[in-house]
């Protein structure tokens, strides 16, 4: 049985750029660096391999491979955003102090369920800090909210949309 997150891992353009934002900004204590020097195929390579704690115990982490070529780009969210649970004091403290860092900030977008702001981190990717609203735990229980149900309605319309086509 999975026990919970361990890490997410990404490519980041500058690991130092990354902790400046990851660390600095967001307050996520770096927590361990691994130099890779040999892949587990036997490649020689020059990586860097970077861990930033979250309040849970799991973490962030960054790969920097400057001899990997990788296509960094910014994302749209629905392509790829990295979501992160705060309280209600830190969501309003950091909706205060992107601006006041130079961090462009998007929100407060009010989803129902959780609170959200929008910043992009040095790499392109959206980082949403996201709070959870009155009723939270309903609208995230299968058992209350219809999660199977709704998905099978979308499959069978997807289905049924392109048999017409």
């Amino acid at each position: 049985m999975i026990k919970g997150l361990h890490h997410n891992a990404y490519r980041c353009r500058d690991s130092e750029q990354t902790r400046r934002f990851y660390e600095g900004f967001l307050g996520l204590p770096l927590a361990g660096t691994l130099e890779i020097g040999e892949t587990k195929s036997g490649r020689k390579t020059e990586t860097l391999h970077t861990f930033y704690r979250l309040g849970d115990g799991s973490f962030l982490a960054f790969f920097e491979a400057p001899d990997m070529p990788f296509e960094f780009k910014p994302q749209h969210d629905f392509d790829l955003h990295i979501a992160l649970a705060v309280d209600r004091a830190t969501l309003d403290a950091m909706f205060e102090k992107g601006p006041a860092c130079g961090v462009e900030t998007r929100g407060i977008s009010d989803h129902g369920f959780i609170d959200s702001i929008y910043f992009r981190d040095p790499n392109g990717y959206v980082i949403e800090l996201t709070c959870p609203r009155a009723g939270h735990d309903d609208a995230m229980d299968p058992a209350r909210n219809g999660a199977r149900e709704k998905l099978d309605r979308w499959q069978a319309a997807k289905a049924a949309a392109s048999t017409t086509r």
